[in-house]
C-alpha cells in the first residue's frame, strides 16, 4: 500500500464518525445507528479533516500511475468541498433534491427492517432525528445571520417536502409498519418515530417562519458563486459562456436529429406527432407501480445478460441490480450504489410524481441504460470491485457528477450505437432524454448568470432569462409530464452547476474517446478503452482528461 492510499484508508474512518449518514448512504458498514451532526461544528470538523487530508497529500511524492490518479482525485475533490465550505456555500445550500435535510430522511430508505438489530439501529438512527434538525437548524440561521440564504422557491419547496413526510401517518410511522415489529421493540421504534415526525414538522415551521422571510426572491447565484458550484460539480474549470453557446448548438443539433426519426414513426410527421402517436400506444405503457417496477427489474438484468462477456466484462457481483419504487413521490428516478461488502446490491429507485402510476417505455428506456447498466451501476459498482487499483476512498467515498452523470448520458448515446435502440420510438426517447440534458446547459447558465437569450435564437431574442422563460424553453424541449419538468425546473435553480455537468460530462467523454481513437488508429479498442476508462474511478473531468489521455 503506497503513502497516499494509507492517508486515504485513515481518512475513510474519520470521515465517517463526522457522518454516519454518508457511511450508509457510501454502503459502509457499522454506522447505521449513528446520525451526523448538522451544527456548525459539524460542518466545521469536517471541513478540518478535509485540511489536514489535503496537506498530507501534498506531503507524498507518487510513485506510480495509481497513485498519481488517487492524488489527483482526492486534492480536487477535498479542495472543492474546503473551497465550498469557505465562501459559506456548505452551511447554506438547501434545495429540493440533495440537501441536508434529505439525507436525514433518505437514509431510512437504504437501512434493512428486517431483524431485531437492524430495528434497533432504525429505532437509535429516528430518536436521533431531531437532534440533526435542530444542529441544521442552527447552521442555517448562523449563514442566514451572514446574509447567506436560499431563494424563496428552494425553502418553499422543501418545507412542502417536510410537510409531506410529517402529515397523516407521516414517513417515519410508514417505515415502522414495514419492519412487522411488536413488543418492546415495536414500542421503541414507535416512539422514536413520533419523534422524528414532529422534529421533521418543526423543522418545517424553522423553514417557514423563521428562514423564510428572510429569502431572496432572486433564483440566480451569480457568476461568481455559480462558478464554485459549477468547478464542483465537473471537477474542472470550463468557459460557463463558451458552455453557454455550446448548449444552444447541441439543442439545434438535436432538434433536427429528433425531426429526422419522427418522420421514422409517423412517416412525414413532426416530432409532436410522433410523440402523440407514440404515448397513444398501449404497447409502450406500463401502469401500475409494481408492474413499472417489474418492467424495469426485467429489461435491466436482460441488458446486463446481453452486455456482459460482448461490450463489457461485468465483474460478478456487479451483474445483480435491485429496482425499487422510493417511498416518497419526488420525482424522477435515481441509483444507488452497493454496498462495500456487496451485501446491498446497486439499487434503482423510481419517484414517480404524486399521483403517477404509469410509465412510458419509449421514453424511459435510456433512464435504465443511465441508472442501470451501461450507466450508473457499471460505473459505480465496477469501481467498488476494483480493490486492486483503487483505495477506499475512491471506491466508496469519492463522486464527481461531471464524471458520473456524464459516463451516465454517454452510456445511453452509446446504447444507440451499438444498435439496441433500432426501433424509432425507443430512439426518439433516447434523442428526447439527450434534448432535456442541452436544454440544461442553456437554462441553468443563462438563468444563474442572468445571460440574454442570443441574437437569432428565433425565441425571445436577447431577452434576460428568468425562471418563466426557463419554464417555457423546459416544456417545448422536453416531453416529460409538467410535474416531472416542474420538479426538475426547482432543482435546477436550487442546485447551480449540477444540471449542466451531464451534457458537459458526456462531452468531456466522447473528446476522450475520439483522442483515444485518434492516438491508437487501427489499434483502437471499444471495450479496452471503456474497461481502462472506469478501472481509474471517479475522477474530476480535469484529472479524467489527463488520466486518459496517459492510456
Amino acid at each position: 500500500m503506497n503513502r497516499t492510499d494509507q492517508i486515504a484508508e485513515r481518512y475513510v474512518p474519520e470521515a465517517m464518525e463526522l457522518d454516519p449518514v454518508w457511511a450508509t448512504l457510501a454502503g459502509i458498514v457499522g454506522y447505521d445507528d449513528r446520525m451526523a451532526d448538522l451544527s456548525p461544528d459539524g460542518f466545521k470538523a469536517r471541513a478540518d479533516l478535509d485540511r489536514r487530508t489535503i496537506a498530507a497529500v501534498c506531503a507524498v511524492a507518487a510513485t506510480s500511475e495509481p497513485e498519481q490518479v488517487a492524488q489527483a482525485a482526492m486534492l480536487e475533490r477535498l479542495g472543492a468541498a474546503v473551497e465550498q465550505y469557505d465562501a459559506g456555500d456548505t452551511t447554506s445550500d438547501i434545495n429540493v433534491i440533495a440537501s441536508w435535510m434529505h439525507s436525514v430522511r433518505q437514509v431510512f430508505d437504504l437501512m434493512p427492517v428486517d431483524g431485531e438489530d437492524a430495528q434497533r439501529d432504525l429505532a437509535v438512527r429516528m430518536a436521533a432525528v431531531p437532534g440533526a434538525y435542530a444542529g441544521l437548524s442552527r447552521t442555517y440561521a448562523a449563514a442566514a445571520a451572514q446574509g447567506r440564504v436560499a431563494a424563496r422557491r428552494q425553502i418553499e419547496g422543501c418545507a412542502k417536502q417536510c410537510g409531506s413526510w410529517s402529515s397523516g401517518g407521516g414517513f417515519y410511522a410508514r417505515l415502522v409498519e414495514r419492519t412487522r415489529s411488536t413488543g418492546l421493540m415495536r414500542a421503541q421504534l414507535d416512539k422514536a418515530a413520533q419523534a422524528a415526525s414532529v422534529a421533521t414538522a418543526e423543522f418545517r415551521r424553522f423553514l417557514q417562519t423563521d428562514l423564510l422571510p428572510l429569502a431572496p426572491e432572486r433564483d440566480a447565484v451569480g457568476r461568481e458563486r455559480y462558478a464554485r458550484a459549477s468547478r464542483s460539480s465537473l471537477g474542472s474549470a470550463v468557459d460557463l459562456d463558451e458552455a453557454y453557446a455550446w448548449g444552444w448548438a447541441e439543442v439545434r443539433r438535436l432538434e433536427a436529429e429528433m425531426a429526422v426519426v419522427a418522420s421514422q414513426v409517423v412517416p412525414g410527421g413532426t416530432v409532436e406527432q410522433a410523440v402523440a402517436a407514440l404515448g397513444a400506444d398501449p404497447a409502450r405503457r406500463i401502469t401500475g407501480r409494481e408492474n413499472v417496477r417489474a418492467w424495469m427489474q426485467d429489461y435491466a438484468d436482460a441488458t446486463i445478460a446481453e452486455l456482459h462477456g460482448t461490450h463489457f466484462d461485468i465483474p460478478g457481483p456487479a451483474r445483480r441490480i435491485e429496482c425499487m419504487i422510493a417511498p416518497t413521490s419526488q420525482g424522477g428516478a435515481y441509483y444507488r450504489g452497493p454496498s462495500e461488502d456487496w451485501s446491498r446490491p446497486g439499487q434503482m429507485w423510481w419517484s414517480p410524481p404524486e399521483g403517477t402510476e404509469e410509465l412510458a417505455t419509449w421514453l424511459d428506456i435510456s433512464t435504465i441504460h443511465h441508472e442501470g447498466v451501461p450507466g450508473h451501476h457499471l460505473q459505480i459498482a465496477e469501481g467498488i470491485f476494483r480493490k486492486d487499483r483503487l483505495n477506499r476512498w475512491q471506491r466508496t467515498l469519492c463522486f464527481v457528477y461531471g464524471h458520473c452523470e456524464g459516463w451516465a448520458l454517454y452510456a445511453e448515446r452509446l446504447m444507440d450505437e451499438l444498435g439496441y435502440l433500432q426501433d424509432p420510438g425507443n430512439r426518439l426517447g433516447m434523442l428526447d432524454q439527450q434534448m432535456l440534458h442541452a436544454a440544461e446547459v442553456v437554462i441553468d447558465i443563462g438563468v444563474h448568470l442572468e445571460l440574454p437569450v442570443p441574437p437569432g435564437a428565433g425565441w425571445h431574442d436577447g431577452e434576460t432569462w428568468t425562471a418563466e422563460l426557463a419554464w417555457e424553453f423546459l416544456r417545448s424541449h422536453s416531453h416529460y409530464s409538467d410535474a416531472n419538468l416542474r420538479f426538475a425546473l426547482d432543482r435546477y435553480l436550487g442546485t447551480p452547476g449540477q444540471a449542466p455537468s451531464y451534457k458537459l460530462g458526456e462531452r468531456i467523454w466522447l473528446q476522450a474517446r475520439e483522442d483515444a481513437r485518434q492516438r491508437k488508429g487501427a489499434n483502437f479498442d471499444l471495450k479496452e478503452f471503456h474497461s481502462h476508462a472506469l478501472a481509474l474511478g471517479s475522477l474530476g473531468l480535469g484529472p479524467l482528461g489527463d488520466a486518459l489521455a496517459r492510456l
